[in-house]
């Protein structure tokens, strides 16, 4: 039976493929993809897990007293049943054969799958024996957690040929965590849906980065949705459409035809040059998170890397610090394929919607943050760990040998810290020098994203030598807003009159100053706010790759100047959506296609 489900639109376009749901679970559960030749080996690693826990209860059931309660001996019985039943022993083997799913995430698919079953029984014996699966399950995911020296990195890395023949898949979850979305990433899926998020939680961003429609916020569409289930997801509308009819089916598809013409038009710009209608030269630079994300920054005809997100390389580590060597590895690739053009790299920003692993979070006093987003991220954490951060700019260092590297640090609040930055960079200059390292001068620059850094700018301007504007942080500050949080999204808005005179003053005394100013939040990806942030002085732009063509557009669609002379008017107004809405209107030059 079809219905729907609506969410936050946060990743446009139409995708149409199977449910794959990732179960949530009292145990976290790593959820990443095999290659087809470590199917057998995953297979043994489930059954080796179930083995261990069947010994461990065999073994309960042996020891127990001999005035122990009947029932006891008969619970471990069904608990041993259950191990080496067939609907869930050989349907686990099965998503690991079909799927390639690594064995926990088979099995807590197969969990889910089994949970509804028993959910849906009218017997109340038997629906209660849905406790008894789920605590026989948490213990092989207790086994498979104890195994010791494998990486499942190693196996994370599936293309979309090891799923050749098969249906698209769309991942539907509760939420997914920064960790797991790096594992999906370059992998199968066409779109996600998730139960609760924002239009910048991590999630969203990263959708939005691959180019795949996605909706957030659903509250329920994990507990609505079947495994296999086929699904519309409209990333326009946010809406969820769960076993469309034939009618509705084939006018999606329709949609998808149409969206995928629309995106070829929008490469045949990627050589073009983003400038205004006025001359204006407009730097369209990318966001990347890996190396290999310069690639498609090249492709989609970016003029730099604005921001190289660096805590990515600290993620999937289970408690590993990377190395300087390996981080100078890393940043070094980014430096050398973008060919000479400029590449931003910020300091590690871990911490609210980024947590490091649970591991590297214990050990550095993390365990219980009531609230991340105001704690100890960023360049605090950085500055609380100088031996780590000294590391870091070791390694950006010596990759700025290697073409045009700035330095970027985030959550920059305090004149302080700038300081403390200073002498860091200056004792790793010494460092370097010492052990005969190549390295050069770098520029230094600081994000805007909380409120007292925009309003004490005129200070910080005296020790920096660039900003970039954080304006996904910047909102969620300046409103009190958790922007990871459904039930307050609503409120965070890009448009309030708060936000948008920090980011006017922001740029305009940057520019007074004559140090360059960036924007790298999801405002400057969004073509919605091409015009304003033009109005306001901005001439680069940082963004995904992905959304690059579509901002270009508008770039060559656009008089800055004439722009700039309705600013004004849309910062006094109290609907300043509306008002930019009608004053832009006409500014631009034909509205008609950029060839």
């Amino acid at each position: 039976m079809s219905f729907q489900v609506f969410g936050i639109p946060v990743s446009r376009g139409v995708a149409i493929g199977r449910a794959v749901l990732v179960a949530s679970s009292r145990i976290d559960v790593a959820h990443y993809f095999i290659a087809a030749d470590q199917v057998d080996a995953e297979i043994a690693r489930a059954s080796s897990a179930r083995d261990e826990v069947a010994a461990e209860l065999t073994t309960l059931k042996a020891e127990l007293p001999d005035d122990a309660p009947h029932e006891l001996a008969a619970l471990l019985d069904v608990h041993l049943m259950l191990l080496h039943d067939d609907a869930l022993v050989g349907a686990t083997r099965q998503w690991i054969v079909e799927r390639h799913y690594n064995a926990e995430w088979a099995l807590s698919a197969q969990l889910e799958v089994l949970a509804r079953q028993f959910d849906e029984m009218e017997d109340d014996y038997l629906r209660e024996r849905k406790a008894d699966l789920e605590q026989v399950v948490e213990r092989v995911l207790g086994a498979l957690a104890r195994e010791q020296g494998r990486d499942p990195r190693d196996a994370a890395s599936v293309s979309q040929r090891d799923f050749a023949g098969e249906d698209p898949l769309l991942l539907v979850a509760t939420d997914i965590a920064p960790a797991d979305m790096m594992q999906f990433k370059r992998s199968v899926f066409r779109g996600f849906i998730t139960d609760i998020g924002g239009k910048t939680s991590h999630t969203a961003i990263v959708a939005r980065s691959m180019g795949i429609p996605a909706v957030v916020g659903t509250r329920e569409a994990s507990r609505l949705i079947r495994q296999d289930d086929w699904v519309i997801i409209d990333g326009d509308a946010g809406a969820v459409i769960v076993d469309p009819s034939p009618i509705v089916l084939e006018e999606y598809r329709f949609r998808q035809r149409q969206s995928e013409l629309e995106n070829a038009r929008l490469a045949r710009l990627r050589h073009k040059p983003a400038v205004t209608l006025d001359g204006e030269a407009i730097e369209l630079h990318a966001n990347i998170e890996q190396p290999a994300d310069a690639v498609a920054a090249l492709e989609a005809g970016a003029t730099g890397v604005g921001l190289f997100r660096s805590e990515f390389l600290f993620m999937n580590r289970e408690g590993e610090l990377p190395s300087e060597e390996e981080q100078f590895q890393a940043y070094k690739a980014a430096v050398e394929a973008m060919h000479g053009m400029p590449v931003t790299i910020r300091t590690v920003d871990v911490g609210a919607d980024k947590p490091l692993d649970r591991l590297t979070i214990n050990e550095l006093r993390h365990e219980h943050v009531l609230n991340p987003a105001m704690g100890l991220r960023a360049i605090r954490w950085s500055l609380a760990e100088p031996a780590m951060f000294r590391q870091q700019l070791r390694a950006i260092y010596r990759a700025s040998a290697f073409g045009k590297v700035r330095l970027l640090i985030p959550m920059v609040a305090h004149l302080g810290e700038v300081r403390q930055i200073h002498e860091a960079m200056k004792r790793v200059q010494q460092q370097l020098s010492d052990a005969g390292h190549a390295y050069t001068d770098m520029e230094l620059g600081v994000m805007i994203e909380i409120p007292a850094a925009a309003v004490m700018l005129p200070l910080l301007l005296r020790y920096v030598d660039f900003v970039s504007i954080g304006t996904n942080d910047l909102i969620q500050y300046t409103l009190a807003i958790d922007r990871a949080d459904e039930a307050v999204a609503h409120l965070y808005d890009p448009w309030h009159p708060a936000v948008l005179h920090l980011l006017a003053g922001t740029i305009e005394q940057a520019r007074l100053a004559g140090k360059s100013v960036s924007v790298c939040g999801e405002m400057a990806g969004d073509p919605a706010f091409t015009d304003l942030l033009l109005a306001m002085g901005l001439r680069s732009f940082s963004m995904h790759p992905a959304q690059i063509p579509s901002v270009k557009q508008r770039v060559l669609r656009a008089d800055a100047r004439r722009l700039s002379h309705a600013l004004a008017q849309v910062l006094l107004s109290e609907d300043p959506r509306q008002t930019a809405e009608l004053a832009f209107a006409n500014l631009g030059a034909a509205t008609g296609p950029v060839q």
